[in-house]
């Protein structure tokens, strides 16, 4: 039986990665519904999608400007299309002040997208300019890995995996994996290294997971006391977990 080459196992790993964020992206559409359903989205954020909007956008652009890279092309041109219908149904659910902060939300997004794109353009050439636009979703991407923490930070203080899916840090796990491989054997590190964190951070999660599944429901802990008690008399706004998809 013939080893494949790096060429097919960078196709190989691409598809699957490819098929993992897709699922990836479609996971807020239970949290869509529900807002659709009762005609709020009160108690969401626009943030998640708004990152997750500027993310697919940088690299799809630099993947345009990388070239024989069609299998990021074709991931991140959906995700901006799902991304944006979600942000489309976010404001036009939200209350008026969530509608401002959306419309800021995407003017940033719009802002930084465009200064990346006239630096890159107008003050580098060649391969500088695509190293630049890499290193730029590189530090993106890190950062959107990162985003779990607080979400981490609550479970831990709380002993409730509530907010944390297993399913979701299963998927988000796996399609780190998926990426990494992809861009380790195109040889492609702005890919890769991003998603080593994104894999660990995974992992992590996966084992708070086991270790709090089990934990008594409706036992208090003095973190959930402390909570309960700065939090009364006042709404409570229903944390949610922000999904990376690369």
């Amino acid at each position: 039986m013939a080893i494949p080459s790096p060429d097919q196992l960078a196709l190989g790993f691409g598809l699957l990665g490819n098929i993992v964020s897709f699922l990836v992206f479609l996971a807020p559409v239970p949290t869509f519904y529900t807002i659709c359903k009762r005609k709020s989205s009160k108690g969401f954020q626009a943030i998640p999608y708004s990152v997750s909007l500027f993310s697919a956008s940088l690299l799809l652009y630099y993947a345009i400007l990388k070239t024989n890279a069609m299998l990021i092309v074709t991931i991140n041109s959906v995700g901006c299309v799902i991304e944006s219908i979600y942000l489309f149904l976010y404001f036009v659910y939200a209350p008026k002040k969530a509608k401002m902060f959306t419309v800021w939300l995407i003017i940033v997004d719009l802002g930084a997208l465009g200064l990346v794109t006239v630096i890159s353009l107008f003050a580098f050439k060649g391969s500088d300019r695509v190293s630049l636009v890499g290193w730029t979703c590189a530090a993106v991407n890190l950062a959107v890995f990162a985003a779990p923490l607080s979400i981490m930070k609550q479970v831990i203080r709380t002993k409730s995996v509530e907010f944390m899916p297993f399913s979701l840090s299963f998927f988000l796990t796996l399609c780190a994996t998926m990426w990494f491989f992809y861009g380790f054997f195109i040889k492609d590190y702005f890919i890769a290294c991003p998603n080593v964190v994104g894999f660990l951070l995974g992992v992590i999660q996966m084992i708070l997971y086991l270790i709090y599944k089990n934990m008594p429901k409706g036992v208090p802990t003095k973190s959930n006391l402390e909570d309960s008690t700065k939090t009364q008399n006042k709404d409570v706004e229903i944390p949610e977990m922000v999904e990376n998809w690369r």
